[in-house]
């Protein structure tokens, strides 16, 4: 557990995040800053892979992991995060889960995940 979620280890999670757009959708410059690292009240954030998938819907990839992240960038570039859902931790991702839904991983999918983080 603690390689996976401590920042050192470099795993990746990815977020899929839609945000408030009031009149206008996410600025390049917006999106810019996020790619960038945003200056939070406990320090920068490290750089994120940040994607527009649609109006008001950004696709995140991070690997560190502050508390509440995601939603304080967002809301530090002016798009209060409305809902965040985690769609990938390193290599393990699946579709077919519904929130609050969980499943054991297969042996495959820990060892996977064993070697993800295992530098």
């Amino acid at each position: 557990t603690h390689r996976i979620t401590h920042p050192k280890f470099g795993l990746e999670k990815e977020y899929l995040v839609h945000v408030e757009i009031g009149t206008t959708d996410v600025s390049d410059s917006a999106i810019y800053r996020l790619r960038n690292g945003v200056e939070l009240e406990d320090g920068k954030t490290a750089p994120a892979e940040v994607s527009r998938m649609q109006e008001g819907v950004l696709r995140f990839v991070i690997h560190e992991g502050k508390n509440r992240q995601i939603r304080r960038m967002c809301e530090a570039v002016g798009h209060p995060v409305i809902r965040l859902v985690r769609t990938r931790i390193g290599p393990i991702m699946d579709k077919r889960l519904r929130p609050g839904q969980w499943r054991n991983l297969s042996h495959a999918e820990v060892k996977l995940l064993i070697e993800s983080v295992t530098h």
